[in-house]
Order: C-alpha cells, then structure tokens, then sequence
C-alpha cells in the first residue's frame, strides 16, 4: 500500500526545523566563544601540563582576541580534573587539556566516573615530549645512568624515585625502568609535578621520572641532574644528555604528550572550529620557541586522527601495567 503523502504544512514544518538546525550550527561556529574560554588542567601549578599550558593560553589571547583561563585541578593522576571536564557544557567554554597519564588511568584507576574515549571530543595533539631520568646531584653521585643503575642493583630499595602521583606516566615509567633494568627503587608518588620536582630540588628524594616539559628549566640551571632521556635519540635542546639506546636501554621509549579534548557532544563544526583556532595559536613563533626550549615537537594529528592515537595509548599503556605489576599505592 502506498502511503498517504506528507501534508504541505508538514513539509514547511520540517523544511523550517533543518534551516534553523543548519544556522544554529552556523551561529555556534560564528559566535564562538561569548565569554572566556576554561581549559581545565587536571594538575596542580607548576607541573609539566602547566608549562604548556600557560604560554598556550596567552598565545591564544594575542591571535584570536580572546580569554583562555586556566583552571587547575590536581588530583588522583589527574582523574580529578579530567571527571569535572567530562561535566562541562559542550558549547565550547570548557575545555580540557589532558595527556599521556589519561591514556595510562583506565588500567590503574578501576572506578573511574569517566571514559577518556567516550566522554570527550578529541580535538588535537599539543605537545609530545620525552620523558626524562633526573637526579639530585647531592643525593646521587654517580655520574651517568649506567653508574646509577649499578648502584641500584646493589642496593635495592636504598634510592627512591618521585613521580607525579600514582597511575601518571612518571610512575609507569618509572617502574618501566625498574622492570628493564632489575632494579627496585621505592616509589612516592606526588600530587603532580610541581611539588615533585620542589621536592627533588630540595633533596628530599633522589631522583624522578619526569616530561622534559617541566624538568628543562630546572636541568639548565644545574638544580636537578639529566642522566638519560627516553627514546634512541638524544634531544635537541639537551644534546649532552645520553638516550635510552645508547644508555643500553634500547626499549625504554617513554613519551609524555598532551592533548586537548573537549565535552562529548560538542557540535562538529564548533569542535572544528576551536581546533582551526588552536592550530593557528601553536604556529606562532612565540610558542615554536617556547615548545623547542621545553624539548618538544608541536604534532600535527587532530581529530579522529588524535581519537584514533589516544585508544592506541590506552592499549600500549596497559599491557605496560599488566607486564610491570603497577598499581595505587
């Protein structure tokens, strides 16, 4: 039987609800943002996001005209900051900037009230930097990382290694290190990387697993010691210190990256729109030179691309704390 026609004022109803769909999506795209922008950054001050994190919203104030605020909220390996992230309004006004640690999180954290792969829109790598082995030059003596590691064997549970807290990836890299090379060094985990590194500065623990992002400035001015940086190469900005490869660790490949994300249900054109507007801000020489400093690369994967990267990260990373035995302390 055929079915009865659809009624001409129907027709016009329906004609009308998609044109005023179609220019919603083009006012949400146009008008973005009404008012500052909030990027949540899931760590306390002065840790390794945060010194992106900074520079990346000023920029974006200088090339686009508008507000970018930093909200930082530190807790449980991050896992805070990115549940009160999931929550935001998916209009563009909440942002999230996350990274490695959240692709490490499910494996580590079993109730966690978000998924990091369903509960957010992934809009764009930031930064993708090594991780970095570094010392207190008055509590560790030896002179390299083969050194290091010797007395480590023969004296397992003297030294102990700070991270910036339980399930981020300074810890697993830190028990990376511990499975790789038959060492056991006693783990405390901090409330982020900024009060990990006063700490190490102040010699109150011995060395830590740190992103290059926020031990540089600290390696340069000779307050903490680099003994390796991850990888088979050494990095531009520390050409003194020695890689993994050469270190004879050829599978110690650590990476901190961090990328944005914003609420699941963003529309596509805003999230396009916000990630045109981001790429534009890390183009900037400004930031080319800051990242560079910091012993980074500026990545080019956005989107389904960066989607795509972040459920490879969830699997690497948890087939790590399977291998290596890690969990909350």
């Amino acid at each position: 039987m055929t079915p009865p026609p659809i009624p001409r004022r129907s027709l016009l109803r329906l004609a009308a609800a998609g044109a005023a769909a179609a220019c919603a999506g083009v006012r949400a795209q146009t008008s973005w943002p009404s008012r500052p922008v909030t990027l949540v950054v899931p760590f306390p001050a002065g840790g390794g996001t945060d010194a992106f994190a900074r520079p990346l919203a000023a920029q974006f104030s200088k090339v686009t005209g508008h507000t970018l605020v930093i909200d930082n909220r530190g807790g449980a390996g991050g896992t805070v900051g990115a549940s009160i992230a999931a929550k935001g309004a998916p209009d563009g006004h909440t942002l999230f900037m996350g990274a490695v640690h959240h692709a490490i999180a499910p494996a580590i954290y079993p109730r966690l009230d978000y998924d990091i792969e369903r509960d957010f829109v992934p809009l764009m790598l930031l930064a993708n930097v090594p991780q970095v082995v570094v010392v207190n030059p008055r509590r560790v003596t030896q002179p390299g990382v083969k050194e290091f590691i010797a007395y480590a064997k023969q004296n397992p549970g003297k030294l102990n290694y700070a991270s910036a807290g339980a399930g981020t990836s300074h810890h697993l890299a830190g028990e990376l290190f511990k499975l790789q090379t038959g060492t056991f060094i006693t783990h405390i985990p901090y409330r982020g990387a900024g009060p990990m590194l006063q700490d190490l500065i102040a010699g109150n623990v011995d060395c830590g697993f740190d992103g290059l992002g926020s031990s540089a400035q600290h390696i340069k001015a000779g307050r903490i010691k680099a003994l390796m940086v991850s990888g088979a190469q050494r990095n531009a900005a520390f050409p003194d210190v020695p890689s993994a490869s050469e270190s004879g660790l050829p599978d110690y490949t650590v990476t901190t990256w961090y990328g944005l994300w914003a609420p699941r249900g963003t529309p596509p054109e805003l999230a396009a729109r916000i990630t045109e507007d981001m790429r534009r801000t890390l183009a900037a020489d400004e930031l080319k030179t800051i990242w560079a400093a910091n012993g980074s690369e500026i990545p080019n994967v956005t989107g389904a691309a960066y989607g795509q990267f972040v459920s490879a990260e969830v699997r690497r990373w948890a087939a790590v704390v399977k291998a290596s035995g890690a969990k909350l302390e």
